[in-house]
C-alpha cells in the first residue's frame, strides 16, 4: 500500500462486522460508529432489506456494465430524477463521489465551451485530477497543475476569515459582491461553480441559508452553471432537508447534482442528475463500466426505500437536534472545543489551542485515539488553518446511542485537558 495512504488511529484497526449503528474489529472490540465508513453506512450496518436485495441480485447477474439494461439502474434513476428537484432530470450513475464530481465539470465544460470553473474555498470534491483541481483544501490538493482554470470565491465558512464578524445578511451581501469581483477576472464565460452546501472534508462548515440561491442570481445573469455536490449532504442526513441545497432554494434548483456514499449504504454507487439539456450535450460515445451495476443498483432501491418509509430525514432532524444540544453543553466546558456547528446528523467539533483561534490538530487526535478507546469512532477534519472533530452517525440512531456517543465524546474531550 502507498505511504500516502490515510489510515486513522497510531494502530489502525481492522473492521470485520457491523450491525445496526456498532462494528466490531478482529480483536472483538465493539464500537459505536459515530462516522459510518465517512458518511457511506447512511441507514444502518447490516441492513437486512439492503443485504437481502444484494444477495437476490447476485445470484441473477452480478454485471453488465450500462451497455445493457437493467431493471434495478432504470428503477433507481426514477426515484432519483423525481427526487431531485431538478425539472426534465437525467440521471447517470457512477462508482463513487470523486466520479461523479468529475463527469459533472465534464457536462459542465462541455456545455459551456469553457475550461473556467467557480468554487468555494476550504472546499473537497473528489482525488481525481480535475476534482483536486477544484479542491480549496491544500491537505487534499497534491499538484497545481490542472485541466482546468479555477477561480475560489469566499463564503462557505461562516465563522472564519475576512467575513466572519458581518452578520448573515451582510455575510451573504459581501460574498455575492466577491463573486461578481471575481467573475471581472475571468475571461470569457465561465462554466459552472460547484458548492458543497455544508462542506465535508472541511469540517462542517457552512454559510447562512440562502447564500447559494443568491449567488444563482449572478449566475443566471452569465450563463453559469450551479453543480450541487451533494455527496456528503444528500438523502436527508441534514434533517431539515432531503438535499442541501433547498437551504438555497428561494431561486430554484441546481443545474447539476452530483450524489454517492450514503445511497448505497456501503456499497460504490455515485451519480449525476441533470437537467436534460445539460446531460444530453455530450456529443461523442461514453458508459461506464461500473456504474449501474445490477448489485448495487439493487442496494441502492432497496436502501433508498428504507429510508423513505422510515422517515430517518424525521429521524435525523430529531435526534440530531438532541445530539447537537448535548454536544454543545458538553463543550462549553471544554476550553479547546472553539465551535460546535452543523446540522441533523452531521455534527463538527472545531479544536483550537485554548484562548486563541490556533487549530490544534495533536488535540483532535488525541480526542480520537481516547473516543476509540472508550468504544466510540469518530472522523476528523478541516482545512488549512482548523482541526475538526467530525460526527455523521447512520442515520436510524436511536435517542439511547445519541446519549452515549455524546458520554464517551465528553470522557475523550475532559482526557485531554
Amino acid at each position: 500500500m502507498p505511504d500516502w495512504l490515510a489510515l486513522y488511529y497510531k494502530h489502525p484497526i481492522e473492521l470485520t462486522h457491523g450491525e445496526g449503528r456498532h462494528v466490531w474489529d478482529s480483536d472483538g472490540n465493539r464500537y459505536l460508529d459515530f462516522f459510518g465508513g465517512i458518511l457511506t453506512t447512511m441507514t444502518a450496518h447490516a441492513l437486512p432489506e439492503v443485504t437481502k436485495a444484494v444477495s437476490e441480485q447476485a445470484g441473477r447477474i452480478i454485471h453488465s456494465s450500462t451497455l445493457y439494461l437493467n431493471r434495478p439502474m432504470i428503477e433507481l434513476a426514477e426515484r432519483v430524477a423525481a427526487l431531485s428537484g431538478i425539472p426534465d432530470a437525467r440521471v447517470f450513475f457512477t462508482t463513487s463521489g470523486t466520479e461523479a464530481n468529475d463527469t459533472a465539470l465534464l457536462l459542465a465544460t462541455a456545455y459551456r465551451r469553457s475550461n473556467q470553473i467557480l468554487a468555494m474555498r476550504n472546499s473537497y470534491h473528489g482525488r481525481s485530477f480535475s476534482t483536486v483541481s477544484i479542491t480549496g483544501n491544500r491537505a487534499w490538493s497534491p499538484t497545481s497543475l490542472s485541466p482546468l482554470q479555477t477561480y475560489y470565491v469566499h463564503g462557505a465558512v461562516r465563522t472564519r476569515g475576512p467575513l466572519a464578524h458581518l452578520d448573515d445578511a451582510a455575510f451573504t451581501a459581501a460574498a455575492v459582491a466577491d463573486l461578481e469581483d471575481v467573475l471581472g477576472q475571468a475571461r470569457g464565460g465561465v462554466a459552472a461553480l460547484i458548492a458543497e452546501p455544508i462542506q465535508g472534508v472541511g469540517g462542517f462548515t457552512s454559510p447562512p441559508d440562502g447564500l447559494y440561491g443568491a449567488f444563482r442570481e449572478v449566475l443566471d445573469r452569465h450563463g453559469i452553471l450551479w453543480i450541487s455536490d451533494e455527496v456528503q449532504t444528500g438523502w436527508g442526513r441534514t434533517g431539515e432537508h432531503f438535499w442541501g441545497w433547498q437551504a438555497h432554494a428561494q431561486n430554484g434548483p441546481p443545474d447539476i447534482l452530483t450524489f454517492a456514499k450514503g445511497i448505497g449504504n456501503g456499497m460504490s454507487i455515485g451519480g449525476v442528475v441533470a437537467r436534460a439539456e445539460v446531460m444530453n450535450c455530450v456529443d461523442s460515445n461514453s458508459i461506464s463500466t461500473f456504474g449501474g451495476s445490477p448489485v448495487t443498483m439493487a442496494a441502492g432501491v432497496a436502501n433508498l426505500a428504507y429510508l423513505l418509509e422510515h422517515d430517518l430525514q424525521g429521524n435525523a432532524r430529531r435526534v440530531g437536534g438532541l445530539l447537537l444540544e448535548r454536544l454543545r453543553a458538553i463543550s462549553a466546558h471544554v476550553p479547546a472545543v472553539r465551535e460546535v456547528r452543523g446540522r441533523g446528523l452531521m455534527a463538527g467539533l472545531e479544536l483550537t489551542r485554548p484562548g486563541t483561534d490556533q487549530a490544534d490538530p495533536d488535540a483532535a487526535g488525541a480526542v480520537q485515539e481516547a473516543a476509540r478507546e472508550r468504544g466510540l469512532l469518530i472522523g476528523k477534519g478541516g482545512g488549512h488553518n482548523t482541526s475538526v472533530l467530525r460526527i455523521a452517525p447512520p442515520l436510524s440512531l436511536t435517542v439511547a446511542e445519541a446519549e452515549e456517543g455524546a458520554d464517551i465524546l465528553e470522557q475523550a474531550l475532559h482526557s485531554i485537558q
